[in-house]
């Protein structure tokens, strides 16, 4: 009997069937993975180089911190305080047109600005890391660093700022800070500082940037494709820089700057230690705030400041160079009294004017002081005495002892960049204009009027030498160099420059009548009798005309246009016997030495002897 089975393929067809379909499904994979080889190797390979190689080592430079600047007491006058950065590595950077554009819009800054700042790197420039906006704050640097991953190549840092405790304060003496230039990358002065870098362009801060700069430092950090820090492999700390102690004092340097701004006016006042040259004072007005130079001003506002008319940069106590007016006549003095022109029986009679061929010079006083000798001209401030004595010495005279005090010539004050003023003779004349000297300018020049042109830092100067019994210092205004741990590099010594070749008599006498402005009748200095019957104070007004006025009446002060106004001067020192501190003030414009000037400088000599007089007398 046969048994029948129902047809069905042949198991070796089966086997092959299967074993074609895993071939085919392996040959696939093999492809997939191929193509996707090729496509990762060769197609973007090239963008997988890049991404690979910002997955990599970051070099950041850390800035070092400037040091400190503080006043002779330790107030501390300049600091350093955080600065949200926002910076680029242009070869990082896919589109760096349209990241600097997003950096504009997440820190709120002008576009065209940051784009200006950045410039267009090339070379080396396209692998450091560039600052593209500054001090942008907290907030804005939290935003960038939240789309980082958006913003390839960005960078956002931490750094010490400037920061100028008073504003503008002291903003004459201590400087600003500015941008390193291109040209000056390139000198040897420079060499170190980096495209960039923040350096002193005037004052302190430029005198001393070595010093003051520390030493910057650096660190490699391991970074991904987003710019996220994996992790920090070297690093140099950067060293502070040295710390700056002045000659300063400034809470006498705010009641002048105070007192000035009161007067809404410009002008300048310095203030000297007689017994050393140490600057206690040295303001200018007006002022800009060195804060706005820290982190970068802006072209526009830079250009708006440099054109400004009334020339906040300038440096009007150092810069400024202007008739001095009757504070001269102590040059005439001591040339009369050295010559022999003023004895003890020497008198002139003030009627109000002096004639010198057809032309009548006036006093300032129009009915005259009467018969005058040399203490009462000196404390009446006449006018007609010193026109007479100075014709009688002779423009030269008055020129050789004028130089002999220290005037036509820079003082030598450490901060630099001071004018020297002039002081005329007939042969500067004959070779200024190719004219020879005549009488009437000689009336002029002989109460501080015609060519003669000081500086405020000249005239306290002058007139520390005269309190002090003849010693000239050189003013200064570094009191000292500190390490970061307080240990002092270097100190200032006083220096003597010379001393006034005049007789002990000639400057007793000068002295005795200076002290006489103040304390006896009819004293042109009396404002500073304020300061108490246990004060005895010594100085000098004077009122410097700014042009010319025509014959006739003089007019009332307020019909003279502001500009046209005298220059208000007023020098004291004090104690009178033995000073410790004297004060010179200029005002522009401001009229009349004795109300226009004199009001400051007894504000700074009330708040110098209420607070200060046992720090001094201890140094």
């Amino acid at each position: 009997m046969s048994r029948v089975y129902g047809s069905r393929p042949p198991v070796e067809g089966h086997v092959e069937r299967r074993l074609a379909t895993g071939a085919l499904l392996v040959a696939a994979v093999w492809l997939m993975l191929l193509s996707r080889l090729f496509y990762l190797q060769v197609v973007q390979g090239e963008a997988y180089r890049i991404s690979a190689q910002r997955n990599s080592v970051r070099t950041y430079h850390v800035k070092a911190t400037r040091g400190m600047i503080l006043d002779h007491r330790g107030k501390i006058l300049v600091d350093s305080r955080p600065s949200f950065d926002v910076s680029l590595v242009p070869n990082e950077t896919e589109d760096l047109a349209l990241t600097v554009e997003r950096i504009a819009r997440l820190t709120g800054r002008d576009d065209e600005e940051l784009r200006e700042r950045l410039g267009h790197p090339r070379g080396r420039a396209r692998f450091q890391t560039l600052q593209v906006a500054r001090d942008v704050g907290r907030d804005a640097q939290a935003r960038v660093m939240a789309r980082l991953w958006a913003l390839p190549g960005v960078v956002t840092e931490v750094a010490p700022v400037r920061d100028y405790r008073y504003g503008d304060s002291a903003a004459h003496v201590l400087g600003r800070l500015g941008e390193i230039s291109s040209t000056q990358l390139q000198s040897k002065r420079y060499a170190g500082y980096r495209p960039g870098d923040v350096i002193g362009t005037e004052g302190v801060e430029r005198l001393l940037d070595a010093e003051i700069r520390g030493r910057d430092g650096g660190l490699n950090v391991l970074v991904d494709a987003h710019g996220r820090e994996l992790e920090r492999l070297v690093a140099v700390e950067p060293q502070p820089g040295h710390n700056i102690v002045l000659t300063l004092d400034q809470r006498l340097q705010s009641v002048a700057g105070a007192a000035l701004d009161e007067m809404g006016k410009a002008g300048a006042v310095v203030a000297l230690d007689p017994r050393s040259g140490a600057v206690r004072v040295l303001v200018s007005r007006p002022a800009f705030d060195p804060n706005r130079f820290a982190v970068g001003i802006g072209r526009s506002d830079w250009e708006t400041m440099r054109q400004d008319p009334h020339t906040p940069l300038h440096n009007r106590a150092l810069k400024g160079q202007y008739p001095p007016g009757s504070t001269y006549k102590v040059v005439t003095a001591i040339a009369g009294l050295e010559e022999g022109v003023i004895d003890e029986g020497y008198e002139v009679h003030c009627g109000g004017s002096f004639r010198l061929g057809r032309r009548r010079y006036r006093c300032w006083k129009k009915s005259g002081h009467g018969q005058v000798d040399l203490h009462r001209a000196i404390v009446e401030s006449c006018d007609v005495f010193f026109y007479q004595t100075g014709v009688e010495v002779g423009v030269d005279k008055l020129a050789h002892y004028a130089r002999a005090m220290g005037l036509g010539a820079t003082t030598g004050i450490d901060l630099g960049a001071e004018q020297p003023g002039l002081v005329p003779d007939s042969e500067w004349k004959q070779r200024r204009f190719d004219e020879p000297w005549i009488k009437g300018e000689t009336v002029s020049v002989a109460i501080g009027q015609g060519f003669n042109l000081w500086t405020p830092i000249q005239l306290a100067s002058v007139y520390a030498a005269l309190g002090n019994g003849g010693v000239r210092y050189r003013p200064f205004i570094v009191n000292r160099i500190e390490d970061p741990y307080g240990n002092v590099i270097r100190e200032t010594q006083p220096e003597v420059v010379g001393t006034l070749p005049f007789s002990g008599s000639s400057i007793t006498r000068v002295r005795r009548a200076l002290r006489g402005v103040v304390h006896e009748p009819h004293g042109t200095g009396w404002i500073m009798r304020r300061l108490g019957a246990s004060v005895e104070a010594a100085g000098k007004t004077g009122t410097a005309q700014v042009i010319a006025m025509a014959k006739g009446p003089l007019p009332d002060e307020e019909d003279i246009p502001e500009e046209h106004r005298d220059h208000a001067w007023f020098v004291t020192y004090v104690p009178a016997d033995n000073p410790r501190i004297v004060v010179a003030v200029l005002v522009e414009h401001g009229g009349h030495g004795s109300s226009g000037a004199a009001p400051i400088a007894l504000a700074i000599v009330k708040e110098f002897l209420e607070h200060e007089s046992e720090v001094y007398a201890s140094r």
